[in-house]
Formats: structure tokens, C-alpha cells, sequence
């Protein structure tokens, strides 16, 4: 039988009573995800618990290598159960893994599995759960209405095709799926096919015209729905002046080298003009800082971007995006935005900074983002919480996310919710807090859910 009890992560009476009536049935607003909106479009059945579990799954691969298993039983060319049947190795052992948590929940609230995932049940809990797929009929839409997710975000480049968006709109999906805006690849300047990039959006030679073609764009998502942006920066760039980008723009166009004084000129000025313009159309602008992406140039060739292999920077740029949000402020183009940091050490720095900015247009506009992929587990997110409440507002957190491409990741928000009952309830056992379970079980319910639905409301 699994560890995983009704009271996982709940060590009091209490905290399991603010999770029950308060958090459990609480719906999702999954602000920041990675699924494919094709694959939520075609809805396809599941062939088997691989396909499900462990296809595009970085989190699980790092885990693997970490472990010293073989590429072939993680992205090779061996079976989907031999795959499998490794990952269940691998992680019998991986105590203290959020994933050693996440897994084990997941096979409970999707398969109805209570085994415990090692390699002994390994190939029980393959022929198990495909059987359970099979006869069920598994889809990712099943799987999305099971978790009671009411509206979620992809994640898309600025030349993406948006048709999709209204062909799932036409399915009657209990949940919305909306496009949030990303302009990365048009960004990344550096990047070898940056001119390819570019060229989707047509015959672009100047700044003017591609800054012209990103705001159609951007109206473009906007009309099927789009209220989120996102932008990924291993650290924050000082805002350049325009003719300074201008130059390294048409240096790249003509197929000259940049340097890297040249790439952070540009980065500068495009993440400057990016969010004067979402500050223009009311955008959400979620910015993720510090990922040091890509470390291995030998696996990236192999496998590609996204396959397990960035780690966190240390780069420290407050003093650049506290330039950058005063600009924006002075000139009355601050938009709504949530910081999301990597590095733990910035934690304090960036919740300071984000409360010499908020106003009273609406209720926490600059958010501190929810503990970001190497934090999301129990260590980051309590310290998360604790971050946010020593120097900021708690009530007005808009909570969690999936950031995630494993069609299997909602339960993550349960895990969340789990300890941010056990972080209220200790705090009022200790006497640090009040006592009235009702008004405490009204902040969990606005972070577990209605802050983040306000909060991208248009």
C-alpha cells in the first residue's frame, strides 16, 4: 500500500480540517502550463501509462540521470515499459524528491492505484493502469475535467497558429483554454535560427517593422482570448536605447555576428518595449528569471531544447529590474506582473522590490510567482510562503500553477494546498494568528482559486 494518507503533508487536526473544507474541492486556474493545445484539441486516447506518464517529461528524466540510467531507458529507443519499469527503480529510492511525492499521488487520483511505486510492483502497476486507460477511455480532457481545472493557459510563441484556440472553443470543454503571448524567440537574439524565427512573421528588415508585426500579433492572441504573457530571461538586462537596439537588430538581419554586449543591448531594449506594451492592452506579463538554460551543448544537439539540462543562475539583476519597473511606472506603463525567481537567494530582494510598486488599481499587482520548477517542492514552497508573508500581503497571492508538460501534473495544486493549510494551521496553533477558522479558510479559498480568477479577469 502507498505511504500517501488522507493527512500527507497535514500534521495536526487542524491543518487537516482547513484543507478538507477549504482547499481540497477548491477549482484550478492553471496560469502557466506547457500542455499542447493540439493535444487538448485532438484528444486522443491514451495508448499506455508511458505515454501519459513519462513522454516529454524533463522533470522525470533529470531525475533518471541523476541516477545514473541509461539514455536509451529515458529517450531511446527501448520499450515504453522497460522505460517505464525504470522510472519505478529510480524513484523507490529518490526520498525527498517532490517527484518521490507527486508520482505516488498521481497514481492514486488518476488510476485509483494504491501500490507503492518501486521496482518489485513496477510491471503490476503497468498492467494495472493500462488497463485502466483502456477500459476508461483516457484523454486529456477527461483527465483536465477530472482535476476540476476551469481555465488554463498555454504557453505560445508569437507566430503560433491561433485557429486552434476556436476549434477547442467549439468542442464545449468544461474548462477555457487560452494562449498566453510569448515573444522569446524573437527575443533571442543570439539564437542560430533567430533569423528564421523572424522571417515567420514575414519580410521584417527593420526594428520599426517587427515591433509593428509583434503588436499585431499580440491583438491577434488577444482576440481568441489571450490575457497572459510570459517571458523567460536568465536575468534582467539595463534598458538600451532604441538606436542602440536598432543597430544590433540590422547586424543580425545581415547575417553578422553579435557579440555579447550586443545581445544584452537588444534583450534590454525588446524586454522594455515588450511590457510598455502589454502595459498598453491590459496584459498579464508573467516574467520568469533565472534559468541558466541549455548547460549541456552536447545533449541539447542530441535531444533539443527542453529535455532536462538548465540549472539555476546566479546572476543578480535587481538593480536592473528595479530600473526597469520605475521606468515603466514613471511613464505610467507598468502592467500587472508576475516575478517568478530561481535562485532562493533572491527570494527577499524580489518580494521587497515588487512592494515599492503595487497600487490601488487592483489587489496585489505585482505578484511574487509561486516557487518555479527547481523550487516547487516542500523546502521551496514553505520557504515561498514564508518570503511572502514576512514582507508582503497573503491574501492577495494568486497562488499556484503547473508549469509543466506532464498531462498527469494537477495534483501538484493539491500538494500546494496540502501545505498551505499546514503553514496556517501551525502558525495559529503556535498562537501567531487568529484563531477563526472561517476567515482563514477564506484566504486559502482565495489563493487556491478566486485570486488568480480575479486576478486575469478582463
Amino acid at each position: 500500500m502507498s505511504y500517501i494518507k488522507e493527512n500527507f503533508l497535514l500534521q495536526s487536526d487542524l491543518a487537516v480540517e482547513l484543507y478538507e473544507k477549504f482547499a481540497k474541492d477548491e477549482p484550478i486556474f492553471d496560469y502557466h502550463c506547457h500542455l499542447s493545445e493540439y493535444q487538448i484539441l485532438e484528444n486522443k486516447p491514451f495508448r499506455n501509462l508511458f505515454e501519459l506518464w513519462l513522454s516529454g517529461d524533463h522533470y522525470k528524466w533529470r531525475l533518471m540521470r541523476n541516477y545514473g540510467v541509461s539514455e536509451e531507458l529515458i529517450t531511446g529507443n527501448k520499450t515504453d515499459k522497460e522505460k517505464f519499469v525504470a522510472y519505478c527503480k529510480t524513484l523507490e529510492k529518490a526520498f525527498g524528491n517532490p517527484l518521490y511525492h507527486w508520482s505516488q499521488i498521481e497514481l492514486k487520483e488518476f488510476f485509483n492505484c494504491d501500490l507503492e511505486i518501486n521496482e518489485q510492483n513496477a510491471l503490476r502497476i503497468w498492467d494495472e493502469c493500462n488497463e485502466y486507460i483502456i477500459k476508461n477511455n483516457i484523454t486529456l480532457q477527461k483527465l483536465i475535467e477530472k482535476s476540476n481545472v476551469k481555465c488554463l493557459f498555454t504557453t505560445n510563441e508569437i507566430f503560433d497558429d491561433l485557429s486552434v484556440f476556436e476549434d477547442i472553443k467549439s468542442k464545449g470543454y468544461k474548462f477555457e483554454v487560452r494562449p498566453a503571448f510569448r515573444a522569446d524567440k524573437i527575443m533571442n537574439i543570439e539564437a542560430e535560427k533567430y533569423n528564421e524565427y523572424v522571417s515567420k512573421l514575414g519580410n521584417i528588415q527593420t526594428l520599426d517593422e517587427l515591433e509593428q508585426v509583434i503588436e499585431k500579433r499580440l491583438i491577434a492572441f488577444i482576440d481568441v482570448g489571450c490575457v497572459a504573457s510570459d517571458t523567460a530571461l536568465q536575468k534582467v538586462y539595463e534598458v538600451s536605447a532604441k538606436d542602440e537596439a536598432v543597430v544590433v537588430f540590422d547586424k543580425r538581419r545581415n547575417g553578422m555576428s553579435i557579440s555579447q554586449k550586443d545581445e544584452e543591448i537588444f534583450k534590454g531594449y525588446l524586454t522594455y518595449f515588450l511590457l510598455k506594451l502589454y502595459a498598453k492592452y491590459n496584459i498579464r506579463s508573467e516574467l520568469h528569471i533565472g534559468a541558466m538554460r541549455n548547460n549541456n551543448t552536447k545533449m541539447l544537439k542530441t535531444l533539443g531544447l527542453d529535455s532536462g539540462f538548465d540549472s539555476i543562475a546566479e546572476d543578480n539583476s535587481i538593480k536592473n529590474l528595479s530600473r526597469l519597473m520605475d521606468r515603466l511606472n514613471n511613464e505610467n506603463a507598468l502592467p500587472p506582473m508576475i516575478i517568478f525567481n530561481l535562485n532562493p537567494k533572491m527570494n527577499s530582494e524580489i518580494m521587497t522590490l515588487i512592494g515599492c510598486f503595487q497600487d490601488s488599481s487592483m489587489k496585489g499587482k505585482i505578484q511574487f510567482g509561486a516557487a518555479w520548477w527547481f523550487l516547487d517542492n516542500k523546502a521551496g514552497i514553505e520557504k515561498h510562503l514564508q518570503d511572502l508573508t514576512s514582507t508582503g500581503h497573503i491574501d492577495s497571492f494568486i497562488g499556484m500553477l503547473t508549469d509543466s508538460r506532464s498531462f498527469l501534473s494537477y495534483p501538484r495544486h493539491q500538494y500546494f494546498r496540502r501545505l498551505l493549510c499546514n503553514y496556517f494551521a501551525n502558525l495559529m496553533l503556535n498562537g501567531e494568528m487568529t484563531q477563526d477558522k472561517n476567515l482563514v479558510g477564506e484566504v486559502v479559498k482565495n489563493i487556491c482559486y478566486r485570486n488568480a480568477n480575479k486576478y486575469f479577469s478582463r
